[in-house]
């Protein structure tokens, strides 16, 4: 008789299961290790950019101590004046520079406010009459609470100044002087985004309606022919439709030829020329998942709906468009979200009032240097596309219940 095979023990069985499931995390690492540095480290560092306050602290640590016990309503006195003077003499040039810098984002008047106080600290006693000899500013509420908002070392500034708010401690939040400056922009950023979304849905029903009734060699073609934009950069894209719509270019010399403008129609550097070029740019963000869901839409409840006598819009409405209805939202979201960061294609086509807040955030992060508030910026449109996701997650989620119900 031949010999039975015994199963292995179970420790080798343990140990052999242990080391695939090693091996499987080790194939997993380097992904995890990508998305780490592309994606949590960059988000991590936006969020913490923009609470972050510490040029105060670093210059005048002592007086960013005062700052926080002081409840910045009553007058200033000489709590704040000797520890600020003590500060004054003992700091660096490059850490006053980077608090000047931090002050004049609310105050421009306190950069030379500041330096007039460094050259001349040798006089000061930090008494209230020495501060007010100096410089009568130095003795009024407002310069201080302009400190104290900036005492740090995490602080809600660069955030509130994202939608034109400041906190005032006598009178709470309150709208800052230049107040819907950044909700303007917001709001014109997300109405950018919603136009271009809406013009997409609107050309890219029918045009996927027409794609799934022809057959597979047609589809594909044409599929072909709408991948085009991608083989392409934007910039070049967006350079292409400024040639074109010029007022001696192709799309006015069309026009004038056929005698339907007697003089040139202005499409460039306004609202049109953005919408027109992001449209073309994002068209088929919303074309492949809206035929996704035609191709796999159920004819047969369709066919049934007719014959059981129903008339066609109601068999669009209650029949065709639930079941392609994940499809268009999720192309819809894609186009909504992606257009919300675009910055190239606004502003080689736009005007001034035609810039997205992507534009600002390029600003502060290259021309002001303001980092926090242009991540506050960004954790705003974060923010905003995060909650719309979620939106529309919830929504696809009531969607396939009620389809399974």
């Amino acid at each position: 008789m031949s010999a039975i095979a015994l199963p292995p023990s179970l420790p080798v069985v343990a140990r052999k299961d242990r080391a695939a499931l090693w091996r499987a995390y080790g194939l997993l690492a380097p992904l995890v290790l990508f998305l780490l540095l592309t994606f949590v480290g960059p988000i991590g560092t936006l969020l913490w950019r923009a609470v972050a306050d510490n040029e105060l602290p670093q210059a005048l640590p002592t007086t960013a101590r005062a700052l926080s016990a002081w409840d910045g309503r009553s007058a200033p006195d000489e709590t704040l004046f000797k520890p600020f003077v003590a500060d004054l003499r003992e700091a660096s040039p490059r850490d006053l520079a980077a608090l000047a810098r931090r002050l004049a984002y609310e105050t421009p008047a306190l950069r030379s406010l500041l330096a007039t106080a460094k050259r001349e600290v040798a006089g000061l006693d930090g008494s209230v009459a020495a501060m007010g000899a100096l410089d009568q500013r130095w003795l009024d509420n407002a310069t201080w609470q302009t400190f104290k908002r900036a005492a740090g070392p995490v602080g809600s500034y660069h955030l509130l100044s994202a939608v034109d708010i400041k906190h005032d401690y006598q009178q709470g939040l309150v709208n800052k002087d230049e107040a819907g400056l950044y909700r303007s922009i917001l709001a014109r950023t997300f109405s950018i985004a919603a136009i271009t979304t809406l013009v997409c849905v609107l050309l890219a029903f029918p045009l996927c309606v027409f794609l799934d009734r022809r057959t597979p060699r047609t589809r594909n073609l044409l599929l072909l022919m709408i991948l085009l934009p991608f083989w392409t950069s934007i910039l070049v894209r967006t350079t292409a439709w400024m040639v074109l719509l010029q007022d001696g270019g192709m799309v006015n010399a069309l026009l004038m030829a056929l005698g339907w403008v007697d003089s040139p129609v202005h499409l460039l550097y306004n609202r049109f020329g953005v919408i027109l070029a992001l449209v073309h740019v994002m068209l088929p963000f919303m074309v492949f998942p809206l035929l996704a869901a035609m191709a796999g839409c159920n004819r047969l409840l369709v066919q049934a709906a007719y014959s059981m006598g129903a008339r066609p819009l109601r068999v669009f409405f209650q029949v065709y468009l639930p079941q392609v209805l994940p499809g268009l939202a999720a192309g819809a979201l894609m186009v909504f979200i992606v257009t919300l960061g675009f910055y190239i294609t606004p502003a080689l086509l736009g005007g001034p009032a035609d810039q997205m807040i992507s534009f600002y955030i390029a600003q502060f992060t290259t021309g002001t240097l303001n980092w926090g508030l242009a991540s506050a910026l960004g954790l705003v449109l974060l923010v905003a596309t995060t909650l719309l996701y979620l939106v529309q997650a919830h929504l696809a989620r009531r969607g396939a219940e009620g389809v399974k119900r």
